[in-house]
């Protein structure tokens, strides 16, 4: 770690932190929370993942998408063939639906399904953008404090981390220039969260990125158990279905993460209500590791 004991960390001049874990836990409510109540350029600069990739890494291709959307009405047609009107995504760190459109849910295509080859190649560029987000992390601590003045660099990431980076290998490329320059903290969750995070995903569900194996196990096995094709899989039922058995496969992967830094709880997230009690909250974490 790059703190050797909680006091360390309450003296950085510069601190640097990393969160993961589960989507839902608190992630972005901590980085928010950091951002908004810093000193403006003197606070806590927020770099969120997610973000990242959808406007810098996948932009294109979620652009080019509504365009061939755009494409399919007349009226539309002539004015993209003109230049005559532009499309374009609009994320935000708090709206990431343009990605989550993007990415889609395989099955039949009259409820909104795309082809599962499509569908996995969707995953892969998802794949190398979040590992690219995830190395530009360092020129962004650097770029938040040379250009902007920013102290403190809280890096938000995409719940989808454990499945791009391989946390038992310690050369992993990701992983290791993570822990080089930030405090990895996983905010972990019980079984009551991971229960309400299935109801929460079943009210409405969302694309997800998953990895392959993972994915065309779970894609063969609820075909078969459901006695559906690719043309006739409700794409809703297909991503709910899944999404309790990802969680279960994430949670290992998320343990084995925090081996290389330091883990609080959901509870302790979200009893923080200011960066004093979010630094606090961080050396007990700290010196509870050592």
């Amino acid at each position: 770690m790059i703190y050797q004991s909680g006091k360390d960390y309450l003296s950085a001049p510069r601190k640097r932190v990393l969160l993961f874990g589960m989507s839902g836990l608190g992630k972005t409510y901590l980085a928010n929370m950091l951002r908004d109540q810093g000193p403006a350029g003197k606070g806590w600069f927020h770099y969120s993942v997610d973000y990242r990739i959808g406007t810098r890494y996948m932009n294109e291709y979620i652009a080019d998408n509504f365009k061939r959307e755009a494409m399919k009405v007349p009226l539309l047609r002539e004015l993209l063939m003109t230049d005559s009107v532009y499309i374009a995504s609009n994320i935000t760190f708090n709206n990431l639906a343009p990605l989550s459109t993007y990415l889609g849910k395989p099955g039949d295509p009259a409820k909104g399904g795309v082809p599962f080859a499509e569908y996995m190649n969707r995953q892969e560029q998802h794949r190398q953008a979040e590992v690219a987000a995830m190395l530009d992390t360092a020129r962004f601590i650097d770029r938040a404090h040379e250009i902007y003045g920013y102290q403190n660099f809280v890096c938000d990431t995409s719940g989808s981390i454990c499945e791009v980076v391989d946390p038992a290998d310690p050369a992993n490329p990701v992983m290791r220039q993570l822990s080089d320059t930030l405090l990895l903290v996983w905010i972990k969750g019980s079984e009551d969260h991971t229960a309400e995070l299935v109801r929460r995903f079943d009210r409405a569900p969302k694309p997800m990125y998953y990895q392959p194996a993972f994915l065309h196990a779970a894609w063969e096995e609820y075909r078969a158990t459901h006695s559906v094709t690719e043309e006739t899989c409700d794409p809703d039922a297909f991503v709910r279905w899944t999404y309790a058995r990802a969680l279960a496969h994430r949670q290992p992967r998320y343990a084995a993460m925090a081996t290389w830094g330091v883990t609080v709880t959901a509870e302790q997230v979200a009893a923080v209500k200011d960066p004093a009690g979010f630094d606090a909250m961080l050396a007990t974490a700290i010196d509870a590791a050592r």
